[in-house]
């Protein structure tokens, strides 16, 4: 705990592109402890492969809103919808300003790509690898902040409350065990998805939802734990671990589904719920384990050029996709639940949020549309830190007795943990 005081201003759980656009935008007096599970470029945010949504203009609004709200079966918030759409042209402007390199034409305007369930191009893209080229521009920059401590390996397994209202958290240390409290005028829980309780994701396997726990716990309100979006193209292998993604910008560039006869059998550019159900309804009248995805179609100089690392991957696992099809199979990939939390990343807990994957701001409804999330989780980020930072000066730093014995049993409390969620999501789909 030498490295770590026991008071902050702000305790942020979680280095993916929402924790570090908090920590980027609150004052630079503020004392700032981010926390990561692992090492602090292991998280979903440097996996996003596809892209980062933007309003193109006044007369992109009116079909970005409907295809947002009809990839959420239209029980998304409209007014986060709209927030989130509206804010988008400025949020690139920042990332832009921060150093973040998407694709351009010869003339220097950005280059749009379209996925699954867009009716138009509107996604900017870095290669294959945007979420790698946002989150590690984003990182850069935090760690030159002199008011920002992050460590890796450490988790938090508890926030403190006081009042009602949260205090801090209590962190542990993975490698050497120790567990301590830490005490914050404010707490961001920014900490992923749940793919890590999974046996088939894409996500890393550290990611196992527990902020959800945590606030379950403390009665923090949560919402639709039953909503998981499964990826329909994830490489398929019969090797365990994570899944790796095959990004939907493939298909939005001409890449076509296959099934045992070499014959295309569905429309590659519907939702990606619709995609799933159509690979597996394929993959059961087959009796196959995958289908198959072949990339031909959209060119050798494309993919080479957008598509490098998926190009890679596929090499050294025996597959050259500008001569064959891939297989491919659904996976876990997104979690559209969460915390519940309002415009400005507020929770139901005063002086707690939650942004990223973590939260459910009612953004996506029942079923995320393609290259949304970085997006949605930037912005909400952003605007959990600027409300922290009205009040930041004049809060108190406040300090609670914490009983530390409870959590001794690391083991018992995971396993706790991840059955609470599990029964959380097993209620909410039993009154759908």
């Amino acid at each position: 705990m030498s490295e770590i005081q026991q008071n902050y201003d702000v305790l942020i759980a979680g280095t993916g592109v929402a924790g570090l656009m908090c920590a980027l935008n609150l004052p630079r007096d503020a004392r700032i402890l981010m926390l990561t599970k692992a090492a602090v470029d292991e998280s979903d945010s440097f996996l996003a492969q596809g892209g980062i949504c933007m309003l193109r203009g006044e007369e992109d609004y009116k079909s970005y809103f409907e295809d947002t709200m009809r990839a959420g079966h239209y029980e998304n918030n409209e007014a986060a919808v709209r927030q989130m759409i509206l804010a988008s042209p400025d949020m690139i402007r920042e990332l832009v300003a921060d150093g973040v390199d998407f694709a351009r034409d010869e003339q220097g305007n950005f280059r749009f790509t379209r996925e699954g369930g867009h009716s138009r191009p509107r996604i900017l893209f870095h290669d294959d690898v945007t979420g790698k080229e946002i989150t590690g521009k984003l990182l850069r920059l935090v760690r030159t902040l002199s008011n920002v401590k992050i460590v890796e390996y450490a988790e938090l397994v508890d926030i403190l409350e006081s009042d009602g209202e949260c205090v801090g958290g209590v962190v542990r240390l993975l490698q050497s065990g120790e567990i301590f409290p830490v005490f914050a005028k404010y707490t961001l829980l920014a900490t992923g998805g749940v793919g890590g309780l999974y046996e088939h994701s894409t996500n890393f396997r550290h990611l196992t939802g527990d902020a959800l726990a945590i606030a379950m716990k403390h009665g923090v309100a949560v919402e639709h734990l039953n909503y998981v979006q499964i990826h329909p193209t994830t490489f398929y292998s019969e090797k365990h671990g994570r899944r790796f993604l095959i990004s939907e910008s493939v298909r939005g560039e001409g890449a076509v589904l296959l099934d045992k006869e070499g014959k295309r059998f569905c429309n590659e550019l519907l939702p990606r719920d619709v995609v799933t159900g159509e690979i597996r309804a394929r993959m059961r009248k087959d009796g196959t384990k995958h289908v198959w995805l072949d990339m031909r179609p959209v060119g050798e100089k494309t993919i080479l050029e957008h598509f490098p690392t998926i190009h890679a991957r596929c090499l050294k696992e025996g597959y050259d996709v500008l001569k064959t099809p891939i297989p491919v199979v659904p996976a876990q990939h997104y979690f559209m639940g969460g915390i519940k939390v309002d415009a400005d990343a507020r929770t139901s807990m005063p002086r707690l949020f939650a942004a990223g994957e973590t939260a459910c701001n009612g953004v996506h409804g029942k079923n995320r549309l393609a290259s949304n999330s970085l997006l949605e989780s930037l912005i909400w980020a952003k605007r959990a830190a600027l409300k922290m930072s009205e009040n930041l000066k004049d809060e108190p730093v406040k300090e609670v007795q914490a009983d530390l014995s409870k959590y001794k049993d690391y083991d018992l409390l995971k396993k706790q943990y991840a059955k609470s969620i599990r029964e959380e999501a097993e209620r909410e789909e039993c009154l759908d």
